[in-house]
């Protein structure tokens, strides 16, 4: 089939997304069937608009660069879309005579791949709809795990060890780190990937297991008082007994998911009130997701690798699916792509194991450490300890 093949990104971007990218467009050159290569310009709302960037137009050496680039070089949306905005989108494709699609996005995008990729069917438009994989809350389901989770991860490790660090070299207060994760504590659960080279205690909190105020100060008390500092890592999305998020802005994004935010600092105030120990809130945030220092060498090749596969099927004929990444770890680490049907995947969120999860605070199992080290690409660093 003869036609022009449209990339968009969706959701919250990954320090790998424009790998996908880059394997796309690099793909995509290579057959003569997909005529011009488009992008749209800020997802979904760059397909409604018409606004669509000439990627085949762009220099190889500008291609080339997306894997180191940060952020979403196509720019992305928070926006779901409805009922009357699909006639839209296939009046954009018809215009640019679009037949090959591919959105890189999380849970919520693969359902509007799924959507459009059923649009197209009902109404007789040759089009080809593979989904990219992409986010740094590993949530998605069907998938080892997710392209940009492995970077995420690896900045959470790095930066909860080095926080540990300062946290037993000055000893005097409780550090209590926000990380992303509305409702999935993938993340959050990377925080204790080095937890061995700790010097100071640790404790874990994730969004799948409420966190109980009275058995949380009382961990917190027992902790602080073997005197070698105090580590606490949460995530955004943690809630009560009672299913109530300790950090609530009472805002929704276009998902009409709520977006949470400040529960590290509610937590240190908890601290500083009812324990009258000392203790600060860090949250690095978007950091995580957009720092390039701590990229996976495996992420940023498992991302790439899935812009490849997703050309190469949908230029074979398939289509509604989305690409997903197999592995074995054992003897040594393995990847190799798949497809998973679209429907199996869009709206579906995977849950951090529970088994994975000691006690309330206590840490993480090792079967967490065995399969997430190795998509880390690195081992814990070695310092000085007198």
């Amino acid at each position: 089939m003869s036609g022009n093949m449209l990339i968009a990104h969706g959701g919250g971007p990954t320090p790998v997304i424009n790998s996908s990218l880059q394997g796309a467009v690099e793909e995509a050159r290579k057959h003569i069937a997909i005529r011009n290569i488009f992008g749209a310009r800020f997802g979904a709302e760059g397909i409604l608009n018409g606004d669509l960037i000439d990627l085949g137009a762009q220099p190889k050496d500008v291609i080339s660069k997306l894997g180191s680039t940060p952020a979403s070089a196509l720019g992305s949306c928070r926006r779901k879309l409805s009922s009357e905005d699909y006639p839209r989108v296939m009046e954009c494709f018809k215009k640019f005579d679009i037949r090959y699609f591919f959105y890189n996005g999380g849970n919520d995008s693969m359902d509007t791949c799924y959507q459009i990729s059923k649009m197209a069917l009902d109404l007789k438009y040759e089009l080809n709809v593979i989904g990219i994989p992409k986010t740094i809350d590993n949530d998605l389901a069907e998938t080892d795990h997710s392209p940009g989770y492995g970077s995420a991860a690896r900045y959470a490790a790095i930066s909860s060890l080095e926080l540990a660090m300062d946290a037993a070299s000055l000893p005097i207060h409780v550090v209590v780190m926000e990380l992303m994760g509305r409702n999935a504590g993938w993340i959050t659960a990377a925080s204790s990937l080095f937890s061995k080279a700790m010097r100071c205690e640790h404790l874990v909190y994730l969004p799948e297991n409420p966190l109980v105020k009275e058995r949380f100060l009382e961990q917190v008390q027992t902790a602080w008082a073997k005197k070698r500092g105090v580590l606490v890592t949460v995530s955004e999305g943690v809630k009560d007994e009672n299913g109530v998020t300790y950090g609530n802005t009472g805002i929704k994004d276009g998902f009409g998911h709520s977006i949470p935010g400040g529960a590290a600092q509610r937590l240190a105030d908890l601290i500083i009130s009812e324990l009258k120990i000392k203790s600060r809130a860090e949250k690095p945030g978007l950091l995580g997701r957009v720092n390039m220092s701590c990229v996976s060498a495996v992420d940023r090749w498992e991302a790439y690798e899935t812009g490849i596969f997703a050309v190469k099927n949908a230029a074979e004929g398939k289509s509604g699916y989305m690409v997903a990444i197999k592995s074995e770890r054992s003897p040594h680490y393995i990847s190799k792509m798949s497809l998973v049907e679209l429907e199996k995947v869009a709206n579906v969120e995977k849950m951090f194991p529970g088994d994975w999860i000691k006690g309330e605070g206590q840490g993480i199992s090792e079967e967490y450490l065995t399969y997430c080290l190795p998509i880390l690409g690195l081992d814990a660093p070695e310092y000085a300890y007198l």
